[in-house]
């Protein structure tokens, strides 16, 4: 019986594959939350000149980087599953809200992944102007996105040390730039802004989706060695290199050049590569921002799809979400996600921008509302990583941030609020659905947890065997189920014990 218990134990441990360790676990947070200072450019041009670029990578990770990254160590920690946000949300509030919160969360990603193709052809269009007109960059969105999540069926595979690769080529370019730039400078340069010229929304929301999700580093929680150490450490040091990465960048474009700042917008660090070094640092940036955009794009899918298949395998959504191809990719949910991206890839980079954020900062308000409420409720809740802070500390230390998500809200378009409300009230319309759907059978649900889940890439949904072997593991109960009360075989009673929720 030992024996065969010790090869069924290494036989799963094969298959899952060995779990993060520190230094791949940075550059997988850093493909989450940024992949280069390939972006940042709209904050020199709405802000006026370069102080206020600057002094938003200064101040803004004080007051929201640091702070996400914090509660997110801890959240993580405490829920080590791939099921990250969910979990924690449906933790604190009940599975209702834990819908929302996925659904929220998912539009966000798919219209953040629709960035990507579009900065790409951005970067292309300096050196090839025609895709500028729609004739070209129509097919060429669609040939992008359709290569892309062909790639991303067939299995993500930029974990580990490819990550590492990945993030060392897209950053070396700026590296080689800052140094060629150091002759050059001018530092009065950066303190240049036009005040009269300040446009606070596309700022506010540029300078927030280049720094937010960090939550997102939550997926991985369930893969990571020793996450009570390695996690908070990862998390400090990919902060440290994206905030780093985008001051380096910005300073060295803006004090090397005399170029204004009206010219800086998404794409613009290919012709500042130009101004410093030559045709060869223009087109390795280039090349360097391709490789960026496609590993941003293959993350994020990855990302929203097994977010999907995780939903799916938790009873919020039907089984068809958890289906796998061959390859043990997500299937549907991938197309999902795709069919998202194609559908938006249309709009201008300020128009995706706007709508992710404003989905994006609904579901981190109630992730900081989860997070004071498992600290009164729940103090004796196993936290691996805590936050040096008691609760009121802790309710503080959400009010910054908590106050930026509001700024940004309220800065956002009639569009924008049209479009969110839309997407608000298909979440609060689609989850009743859901439940009638599984009390009458309409579909097929599931909540039970696969007996070996393949690792897919750096998003996998891999069910990792938790510290405490007794406890029960959240992403495998459906909770759609505890809200039925014709369920006719067994209730499902969501109680929170040392992080996980229980058959009553």
């Amino acid at each position: 019986m030992a024996e065969e218990r010790m090869s069924s134990d290494g036989e799963e441990k094969a298959k899952t594959g060995p779990k993060l360790t520190l230094w791949p676990l940075i550059a997988l947070i850093f493909y989450e939350v940024s992949g280069g200072p390939f972006g940042v450019e709209d904050s020199v041009g709405a802000g006026g000149g370069p102080l206020f670029a600057l002094l938003g990578f200064l101040i803004f990770p004080l007051i929201w980087s640091v702070p996400e990254a914090l509660i997110t160590a801890e959240l993580a920690t405490a829920f080590p599953e791939n099921g990250g946000y969910v979990v924690w949300i449906s933790s604190a509030f009940g599975p209702f809200w834990g819908f929302q919160e996925g659904l929220w969360k998912w539009f966000s990603g798919v219209i953040d992944n629709a960035l990507y193709p579009v900065l790409f052809l951005d970067y292309l269009k300096h050196s090839f102007p025609i895709f500028n007109r729609l004739i070209a960059r129509i097919p060429a969105l669609l040939g992008i996105t359709f290569s892309l999540t062909y790639l991303n069926y067939r299995g993500l595979h930029i974990v580990g040390i490819s990550a590492v690769s990945l993030a060392v080529f897209s950053l070396f370019p700026f590296f080689v730039m800052g140094l060629l730039s150091i002759p050059k400078i001018r530092p009065t340069r950066w303190l240049v802004v036009d005040y009269n010229k300040v446009q606070w929304r596309p700022y506010f929301n540029s300078m927030f989706w280049n720094l937010n999700y960090w939550d997102k580093a939550s997926t991985l929680a369930g893969e990571v060695e020793n996450p009570n150490k390695t996690f908070p450490k990862a998390i400090f040091g990919a902060v440290v290199l994206v905030v780093s990465s985008y001051l380096i960048a910005i300073l060295a474009g803006t004090g090397a050049t005399s170029s204004s700042y009206r010219e800086w917008n998404d794409g613009y660090f290919a012709e500042v590569g130009m101004l410093i070094g030559g045709a060869w640092l223009k087109w390795w940036i280039q090349a360097a921002a391709a490789m960026s955009n496609m590993g941003l794009f293959e993350a994020e899918m990855s990302g929203d799809a097994f977010q999907l298949l995780g939903m799916s395998e938790m009873g919020m959504l039907p089984a068809i979400f958890a289906s796998r191809s061959k390859y043990g990719t997500p299937t549907f949910s991938i197309l999902c996600s795709a069919t998202g991206v194609i559908f938006l890839s249309w709009m201008s980079f300020q128009e995706i921008l706007e709508f992710l954020n404003f989905l994006y900062a609904i579901g981190m308000l109630l992730e900081f509302a989860a997070f004071i409420v498992l600290r009164i409720k729940k103090p004796e809740l196993h936290r691996p990583y805590k936050v040096p802070l008691q609760t009121c500390g802790a309710a503080l230390l959400c009010l910054p941030p908590a106050v930026l998500l509001l700024l940004v809200m309220c800065l956002a378009s009639l569009k924008t609020f049209f479009i969110s409300g839309a997407v608000i009230v298909l979440g609060f319309c689609l989850y009743p659905a859901l439940v009638q759907a599984k009390v009458r059978k309409w579909t097929t649900f599931s909540g039970e947890k696969p007996a070996v889940a393949p690792t897919i890439g750096k998003q996998s949904n891999s069910v990792q065997q938790q510290p405490h072997e007794e406890l029960e593991d959240e992403a495998s109960i459906s909770l759609l189920s505890g809200l039925s009360s014709t369920n006719e075989n067994q209730h499902v009673k969501p109680d929170l014990v040392e992080g996980s929720l229980h058959l009553a």
